[in-house]
């Protein structure tokens, strides 16, 4: 069993907190919400930190999960930062998903400190913080990624090492354009299905079991016919991974026309007040433009 912090208690972190302890380790928290981490602490019997140094202190491990690049940088960094509060030889994991550049900096940072540093951006929404059940998806050293990987296993179904410092970045990039491209053909063929006077539902049923099957086929398509996105990840979330998507195209030259064009569509989302539905809103966009 590991000593572990984490940092970062929204839904996703909160849960995956949790599992940390449920499995055994030994857990100190931050959250810039203090009572939230106070309540986190408990509800599962670690211990709330003031600040990320103070989390960080004497942990193998210092797990984060907050919001953006700026976010990251500032739990990281400074003198109440956790790279303050960490040993030589601990190891900072990130589930943020953040750019591949701002991962490859702040390993730097902590490489000439003489800490590890593994990106671990993770994939399957609240539910699967929840449930334990992440797909992560990692950058970094070998021997890093192979001593942090059994603590990950507490909240992941799966976990890989992809390559070097912000592959791991890169990979979730390549999961948020592939579903960005799919909730779009779901919404347009659920649409489709409508306007043709057909049973949207009884067309799911058959080729859902086909070809055009997937996850947002199976787990999305009757909240979408009913009008419920109160659920899963939010568009404003989705909208921030995809501009990390476009710029990361813009430094390595790949074409991206249709995640551009979907981006603008979550845009439209956004300004129909629907920043916080889920991302298959998508569907919603079109029945109001038609």
């Amino acid at each position: 069993m590991a000593k572990c912090a984490f940092l970062g208690l929204g839904v996703m972190g909160y849960p995956m907190a949790g599992h940390l302890a449920r499995a055994g380790h030994e857990v100190t928290v931050y959250n810039r919400t203090v009572s939230k981490a106070e309540k986190w602490a408990a509800e599962h019997g670690g211990a709330a930190a003031p600040t990320p140094r103070e989390a960080a202190m004497g942990a193998d491990f210092v797990m984060a999960c907050v919001g953006n690049d700026d976010d990251l940088r500032s739990v990281c960094l400074g003198e109440d930062g956790a790279f303050a509060g960490m040993a030589a030889g601990a190891i900072f994991v990130d589930h943020t998903t953040v750019s591949p550049m701002v991962t490859r900096e702040l390993q730097a940072i902590a490489a000439e400190q003489g800490k590890g540093f593994v990106d671990a951006p993770v994939s399957g929404g609240q539910a699967g913080a929840e449930n334990g059940q992440l797909v992560v998806m990692c950058g970094g050293e070998q021997a890093q990624y192979d001593a942090a990987e059994p603590v990950i296993d507490a909240y992941s179904k799966l976990c890989r090492r992809i390559g070097d410092s912000g592959a791991g970045q890169v990979a979730k990039s390549v999961n948020q354009i592939c579903i960005a491209g799919l909730v779009q053909g779901l919404s347009e063929g659920l649409a489709f299905a409508e306007k043709a006077g057909i049973d949207a539902r009884k067309v799911v049923e058959v080729i859902g079991g086909g070809a055009a099957g997937s996850w947002q086929m199976v787990n999305r398509y009757e909240t979408m016919l009913d009008d419920k996105f109160e659920h899963g990840f939010a568009v404003d979330w989705m909208r921030k991974d995809l501009a990390i998507c476009l710029a990361t195209a813009e430094e390595n030259g790949a074409s991206l026309p249709v995640t551009a064009l979907v981006d603008q569509f979550y845009k439209d989302v956004q300004n129909m007040g629907g920043g916080r539905w889920d991302t298959s809103s998508l569907v919603k966009r079109l029945k109001s433009f038609g």
